[in-house]
């Protein structure tokens, strides 16, 4: 697998509606594959194909807990309640946060890197990568939807 460029804010990629996926092609493998291994070279939890500048309805969450590293295709919300408010970062916003108000419990139906139907249910850190990852399927980012503006992420913060 690869690393790919994360694009960061100001990139016209991140700010377009991704396409849905209609099939599951060997390029398409390939791309999830690639994600998770950015993904993970940059230290996050989630990653949108637009991130890395492809169009396409494919996110890829890892929370590090066991058994929540999840492929969304096609991902939709279709339950959400609960709230939480917290400090939320993005890859494609680097040393960069700001408090972001999400629900604390989601439920997304998708399908998996197979084209099976899933469903995922989130609580907490999942249901805010969920939402997160989904914002950036159609252009949008957290400052978007952020309680107050973006600051810069100090050492503490950062620990």
């Amino acid at each position: 697998m690869a690393i790919r460029k994360i694009r960061v804010m100001g990139d016209e990629v991140l700010r377009k509606t991704s396409k849905e996926v209609k099939e599951m092609t060997p390029r398409l493998k390939t791309l999830v594959g690639d994600m998770f291994d950015t993904m993970y070279e940059a230290m996050g939890v989630g990653l949108a194909a637009p991130q890395v500048g492809i169009l396409k309805r494919i996110v890829v969450i890892d929370t590090y807990e066991e058994g929540e590293r999840f492929v969304l295709v096609n991902p939709v919300i279709t339950e959400r309640d609960g709230e939480q408010i917290g400090d939320e970062g993005c890859l494609s916003l680097p040393g960069k946060t700001a408090i972001v108000k999400r629900p604390n419990h989601v439920i997304c139906q998708a399908y998996n890197e197979n084209m099976e139907p899933i469903t995922v249910e989130g609580e907490g850190l999942l249901a805010r990568a969920i939402c997160h990852e989904l914002d950036h399927l159609d252009g949008i980012l957290y400052p978007d939807v952020a309680e107050e503006p973006v600051r810069d992420v100090t050492y503490e913060e950062g620990e």
